[in-house]
């Protein structure tokens, strides 16, 4: 088809759908992996040791853009629950789909600590309460989907460990990526109490959802030693498994880090020295094993590269895993003052960069033309 009035190619969008419906139809949660990983370049770009104003604009710009987004998608995952609930509710039963569920808090948790980062400089304390209302809706939605989505592993749908992949872990790693966002949020609450509460709160979180991520990684290792890579559709998923460990060295440095003057303040000042020390060795030790995960997640995808990747919404698997591993190395360098440390990370923000664009474009390209809504629960049920 030509446009009349250039003689050209007409791009229209959506132009592979046969409605423009599909857009709601063919939902998934997949899209608020955007979200994450926007949110966390956002966060990353206002944390460099380079102190530049157009470079925090820059990540300022980038969480508003993230806001807009995470709202455009709530909306229209709303809308498919509404008009087309009968195949929405399909999602239950399918072993990859429903994994991303996980996808929404973690999405939201950018946006929360994007408040405390920026909301705070530009609006004032003000934000503070509208940021705590989130922390525990946010926290809500992990805890449910760290439980849920398990049992309905276990009891409705059908699972393979050569067919397994690192998606099994998005719905776990949800409430470790809200026990960081309590350890940014906690110093900026005026109650000491309720400091220690959601401090507390957040071990809890990080507990909750670590050691179940590390018993999903070793089935993982089991998996690709007995089974080799999974299909080239799932290459980012390699990614995957840094973000759980990368989440938790960020985790326990950032509670750790006012744990001191949290617990002191609730008269327990011991405490709070000993959740330092450990919050602090933890974070490296953590941070080491996430070298290891991400020089493997490297040569995995070279290999990946050789043959080709056919680009899909899972390729924002190679974002949120990268930058929660750049903010720890950051903090890293912020609390031992080594330069290496400030070096590897600001080079691990510049790939961030780099993925994020590539990354992005192709979902606007894909977005734009339709390709990209597809829901595997309904696939080859008419319409």
């Amino acid at each position: 088809m030509t446009c009349p009035h250039t003689a050209q190619p007409c791009i229209k969008p959506f132009r592979q759908l046969q409605h423009p419906r599909e857009v709601i139809r063919q939902f998934t949660p997949n899209w608020f992996a955007a979200t994450m990983g926007t949110g966390v370049l956002a966060l990353a770009l206002a944390q460099l040791p380079i102190a530049h104003p157009v470079l925090h604009s820059v990540a300022e710009a980038l969480w508003q853009l993230n806001i807009v987004l995470f709202l455009l998608f709530t909306a229209l995952y709303a809308a498919r629950w509404v008009l087309f609930f009968d195949e929405a509710r399909r999602i239950f039963g399918h072993s990859t789909v429903s994994m991303f569920f996980g996808t929404i808090p973690m999405g939201l948790a950018t946006i929360i600590n994007g408040f405390l980062l920026f909301g705070l400089p530009r609006w004032g304390d003000g934000v503070v309460p509208l940021a705590e209302a989130l922390w525990w809706l946010d926290v809500a939605m992990s805890v449910a989907c760290g439980v849920l989505i398990p049992y309905m592993m276990f009891t409705r749908q059908e699972h393979s460990i050569d067919q397994m992949t690192a998606v099994w872990l998005l719905p776990v790693v949800a409430a470790e990526v809200a026990a960081a966002s309590g350890g940014l949020l906690a110093p900026h609450l005026a109650d000491a109490h309720s400091q220690l509460v959601v401090l507390v709160t957040s071990y809890v979180l990080w507990a909750f959802s670590l050691p179940v991520a590390f018993s999903i990684l070793t089935i993982l290792l089991l998996r690709m030693a007995l089974h080799k890579l999974p299909h080239e559709n799932m290459a980012a998923s390699s990614w995957l498994a840094l973000g759980p460990i990368g989440t938790g060295a960020l985790g326990m440095l950032l509670l750790g880090a006012d744990a001191p003057a949290i617990f002191a303040a609730n008269g327990m000042p011991g405490v709070g020295d000993i959740a330092a020390g450990l919050g602090l060795v933890a974070g490296i030790t953590l941070w080491g094993f996430g070298l290891w995960w991400m020089l493997m997640a490297v040569l995995i995808t070279l290999r990946y590269l050789r043959a080709g990747i056919p680009f899909n919404l899972g390729w924002w698997g190679f974002t949120f895993p990268l930058g929660v591993y750049s903010l720890a190395t950051l903090k890293l360098a912020s609390t031992l003052h080594l330069m290496f440390f400030s070096v590897f990370g600001c080079v691990l923000v510049a790939l961030l960069a780099m993925m994020w664009l590539i990354v992005g474009k192709r979902t606007v390209l894909g977005a734009w033309r339709g390709e990209l809504f597809v829901s595997p629960c309904i696939a080859g049920l008419k319409k």
